[in-house]
């Protein structure tokens, strides 16, 4: 088999799931020490921007969204088992955790595509890459501050946020060789949406089960 075949047909679904059991076990064992680890694991964000390494490491965008679905479902499962193993999780929880891990399946691969296109696409899809990875930021930030009053932990995400973003432009400049800077025009309306979508649909999932 050509060399290049064989790399392309090895999925590296194992890898995913294997990070994702690490990255759920830590977000229980690092929550409730102090302000900034809180603020670092009770977060949206900060579990599926990490679905955004399947998207820039793996060739295949396909196979890049699945990773980042699968890194999804065992980040919670191993984060929910970490917790019934310390007793903080009874079948009760589980409605709960169906939803989280509902909200991973789709934030997990959209993470990873926006990596992907980041790194790998050309024009409109490109940008939208870029600006979707900044939005699991910016829009984290807008639901502390505008919903929880959070502010100070807002203001981080927010900047944390603008600078990847910014960051993230910068770097596609290089590539391509001229400036995209539409991903700072598309940031505000995604994070508006990303807001929407948590207060609309994800809070009242969660106030229902």
């Amino acid at each position: 088999m050509n060399p290049a075949v064989a790399r392309q047909s090895r999925t590296p679904v194992p890898a995913s799931i294997a990070f994702g059991l690490l990255l759920g076990v830590a977000t229980f064992l690092l929550h409730g020490h102090n302000a900034v680890l809180d603020a670092a694991t009770n977060s949206t964000s900060t579990w599926i921007i990490w679905t955004a390494i399947a998207g820039a490491l793996i060739e295949d965008r396909a196979q890049a969204m699945l990773c980042g679905a699968v890194m999804m479902i065992a980040t919670c499962a191993a984060y929910y088992v970490t917790a019934a193993a310390n007793g903080e999780f009874g079948i009760q929880g589980i409605p709960s955790a169906l939803v989280w891990t509902a909200a991973g399946l789709i934030g997990g691969p959209v993470l990873a595509w926006s990596a992907w296109s980041t790194r790998r696409a050309t024009d409109i899809q490109r940008n939208l890459g870029v600006a979707v990875i900044g939005t699991a930021l910016t829009g984290e930030a807008l639901w502390l501050g505008c919903i929880l009053h959070y502010w100070r932990t807002a203001t981080a995400f927010l900047i944390i946020g603008v600078l990847v973003t910014i960051a993230l432009t910068t770097y596609r400049y290089k590539v391509v060789g001229r400036r995209p800077w539409h991903p700072l025009i598309y940031l505000p309306v995604l994070a508006a949406a990303h807001l929407a979508a948590e207060y609309f649909i994800l809070n009242r999932l969660l106030g229902a089960v």
